[in-house]
């Protein structure tokens, strides 16, 4: 497999992951607020340096990213207790609620619904072997 394909196979398993975790009416993320959402529940409490360097964004992307999130309350923001200048970041409960809840749904029928019925089963095999050697 090529860089190319392993990006489209990326993307595409980040499209079907939306698909199963997203309810209609939700607020749309881009993936840049996706990303900061997913390290801020990794790593509560991380400024915004942090984030950055973890998920490889121009610190300007991350603020942004961060600013909007906080418009929406998915993101709390705290003065750090050692350094007042710094600001420490954690989900909103809200928001943690929600991705807990999203995050055991079965991607069964989603797959089901890409590649039909006959073929899912072996894709979901597929996909488990996969997510077990790459972790």
């Amino acid at each position: 497999m090529d860089g190319v394909r392993l990006h489209r196979l990326g993307k595409r398993l980040i499209d079907l992951a939306r698909q199963v975790t997203t309810d209609a009416g939700d607020t749309a993320l881009t993936p840049g607020e996706v990303a900061v959402l997913e390290d801020v529940l990794k790593h509560p409490g991380s400024v915004v340096t942090e984030i950055q360097a973890r998920t490889g964004f121009a610190q300007s992307h991350v603020s942004a990213s961060v600013s909007r999130l906080r418009e929406q309350g998915l993101i709390v923001a705290a003065p750090d207790p050692e350094d007042r200048r710094r600001t420490r970041l954690t989900l909103a409960d809200i928001a943690h609620r929600a991705i807990m809840r999203r995050a055991g749904r079965p991607a069964d029928d989603t797959i089901a619904e890409v590649v039909g019925t006959e073929k899912a089963e072996r894709v979901l095999r597929l996909l488990e072997e996969l997510s077990v050697l790459l972790d």
